[in-house]
C-alpha cells in the first residue's frame, strides 16, 4: 500500500479536528497544481493562496502548518524524482469507490485551481498539457454515482493513473526545479 493514501486519512482527521472545510486530496491538487503551474519549489508564499481559498485567509494552527509542509515538501520530492513517483492523496483502495471517485474530482479541482494561480497563459504550453487541462475540467464536472463492480474499478484506476501522469507532464514542462531558477532573471513582484 503506498503512503499517501495513509496520509489521506490522516490528513482527513486533521482537517476535520481544525474545521477545515476542504478535502485532503482538494490540498494536495493546490499544491500540485501551483507547482506544475510554475511555482518555484522554493517559493515560500504557497501557504498563503491555501489560506485564502480554504481557510477564510485565517493562519493555520501549528499542527495544520506542519502537515501541510510536510504535504508540500514530500510532493516536491516525488515530482523531482525521476521514476514518476507522484502518488496521489487520496482514500485507500478498499474505500467505497464513489469515496475515492469523489476525493479523485476534489484533487482534479484541486489542481486546477492551484494551476491557474501561476499559469494563465496556455499559449507556450504543448498540445498535450493543453488537451491535460481540458480533461482535467471535464473530470472535475464529473458526478455521477459509480457502481461498485469491475468496471467501474478499472475506469476509476484508469482516470487516477492519467490525473497522476497528466500532473507530472505540467509539472516537467511548466516547473521549475532551483537550478532552472537560478538560469532566469529575478524579477520583483
Amino acid at each position: 500500500m503506498n503512503t499517501s493514501t495513509n496520509l489521506f486519512d490522516t490528513l482527513s482527521a486533521l482537517l476535520e479536528r481544525n474545521n477545515i472545510l476542504t478535502s485532503a486530496a482538494e490540498i494536495q491538487g493546490m499544491v500540485c497544481g501551483m507547482l506544475g503551474g510554475g511555482m518555484p519549489l522554493e517559493c515560500l508564499d504557497w501557504m498563503e493562496p491555501l489560506s485564502d481559498f480554504i481557510h477564510q485567509g485565517d493562519a493555520f494552527s501549528p499542527e495544520v502548518h506542519t502537515a501541510f509542509k510536510k504535504l508540500y515538501d514530500d510532493t516536491c520530492q516525488q515530482l523531482i524524482e525521476s521514476d514518476f513517483a507522484l502518488s496521489l492523496c487520496l482514500p485507500e483502495d478498499s474505500a467505497p469507490i464513489n469515496e475515492r471517485g469523489q476525493a479523485l474530482l476534489n484533487w482534479v479541482q484541486g489542481f486546477m485551481l492551484g494551476f491557474g494561480l501561476h499559469q494563465a497563459d496556455l499559449t507556450g504550453c504543448s498540445d498535450d498539457v493543453k488537451e491535460g487541462l481540458e480533461d482535467f475540467a471535464e473530470i472535475a464536472r464529473m458526478d455521477e454515482e459509480m457502481s461498485e463492480d469491475e468496471e467501474s474499478e478499472q475506469a476509476l484506476f484508469e482516470v487516477m493513473e492519467y490525473v497522476r501522469v497528466t500532473a507530472m507532464l505540467c509539472f516537467n514542462e511548466l516547473g521549475k526545479s532551483p537550478e532552472q531558477q537560478q538560469g532566469e532573471p529575478k524579477t520583483v513582484h
